[in-house]
């Protein structure tokens, strides 16, 4: 090899980046201390970006196509290595390129459950799973604020920290979106777009667009779960059936316990008021007139007063209570008085009341 040779194999002369990867996000060209010759040649693929940095910071940024380096398309190389009267001499300068294009199928996911606050069932804990894609937006800044000197980037490097930025931004979303817990499997979609519209100044200030970020999954621990169905089921029950239903029952039960003091006394009575009924309607068969039922007793409505706050509130007939004990405001140990009782008691423990608690779920732990 001449000495012209071993002088022209010390100049770069064309400079490209043939990505053959899926996640490399910068490569640093290797020029070592080898100088960039001017009038070299850059390619710039499609999905590619090409910096120029010159004694760390960045100049001149190159999109898709085909160059020939000189010193008119290196206008802030140029300023800032002092080539005020043109340049045709090799030149040291870093090149990096920056991919562009869309990554992919990324996960993110919760290592520990997120706790959110729901107007009904106080604090709770979720875990929730998912895929997002982003892009390089600003190479300029993805560089300094991101890859900063590293010889080659890739995905591997940022998705940590992303992860741990989705999942702060995702509890801020689900506190802010207003949709009950009941309805998050309904309103994954919805969820998603609020997520990536919190997410998306985030990825911006690291040079990123956030293209794409999917919720896949929601869930919540098994007791929350079984006390949302109850709460659901509650909804749509008919409360005044409910009472009957439930009455009929005790005293269906009562009866098949004939043995007991309580299925005596229930047992006797069922049979007294049968014989009642049957007497009646065998006498009015006897003096030859239809058997007709009594009139009905004047409706009488029980209301009773509450507590709240250290303050008497009232009063509030039954029906109107079913609301406050899903409010929890009334529970069992809220003190209650009604027309007739010598003192103030625990709702708890009014029999007239108990129908309201066998139907709402107990308070959540701590409360």
């Amino acid at each position: 090899m001449g000495i012209i040779d071993k002088i022209r194999g010390e100049f770069i002369d064309i400079i490209e980046w043939q990505d053959t990867t899926r996640d490399t996000i910068v490569w640093r060209f290797p020029r070592y201390n080898n100088e960039i010759k001017m009038g070299a040649q850059l390619t710039v693929r499609e999905s590619q970006v090409a910096v120029f940095i010159n004694k760390g910071k960045i100049a001149d940024i190159f999109t898709p196509g085909m160059y020939t380096l000189q010193t008119d398309n290196l206008p802030v190389l140029s300023t800032l290595s002092g080539w005020k009267y043109g340049f045709d001499s090799p030149f040291k300068a870093d090149v990096c390129f920056v991919s562009t294009r869309q990554f992919t199928d990324l996960k993110w996911g919760t290592r520990n459950p997120i706790t959110v606050e729901d107007k009904r069932f106080g604090f709770i804990e979720l875990r929730a799973f998912g895929t997002y894609a982003f892009s390089v937006a600003d190479a300029g800044l993805f560089i300094r604020k991101i890859a900063a000197t590293n010889e080659q980037f890739s995905t591997d490097g940022i998705t940590g920290q992303l992860r741990s930025l989705i999942v702060t931004k995702l509890t801020d979303a689900i506190g802010e979106g207003n949709i009950p817990v009941e309805k998050f499997a309904a309103s994954i979609e919805e969820l998603s777009g609020i997520a990536r519209e919190r997410l998306s100044p985030d990825f911006r200030a690291y040079g990123l667009a956030l293209d794409r970020f999917l919720i896949e999954n929601i869930s919540m621990p098994d007791e929350l779960k079984k006390e949302i169905f109850e709460y659901s089921r509650l909804e749509k029950i008919d409360m005044e059936k409910l009472a009957r239903m439930k009455s009929a029952k005790s005293i269906e039960k009562a009866a098949e316990n004939p043995g007991g003091v309580a299925g005596a006394g229930v047992g006797m009575g069922v049979g007294i008021g049968m014989g009642n009924m049957m007497g009646n309607m065998f006498g009015s068969q006897m003096n030859g007139a239809p058997a007709m039922p009594p009139p009905l007793p004047p409706a009488t409505e029980t209301s009773f007063y509450i507590a709240v706050g250290g303050k008497q509130t009232g009063p509030f007939p039954i029906e109107q209570l079913i609301p406050l004990v899903e409010q929890r405001k009334l529970t069992r140990e809220t003190l209650v008085w009604k027309q007739g009782m010598a003192q103030w008691n625990k709702a708890g423990k009014i029999s007239d009341l108990g129908i309201l608690f066998s139907t709402t779920p107990p308070p959540l732990p701590g409360e």
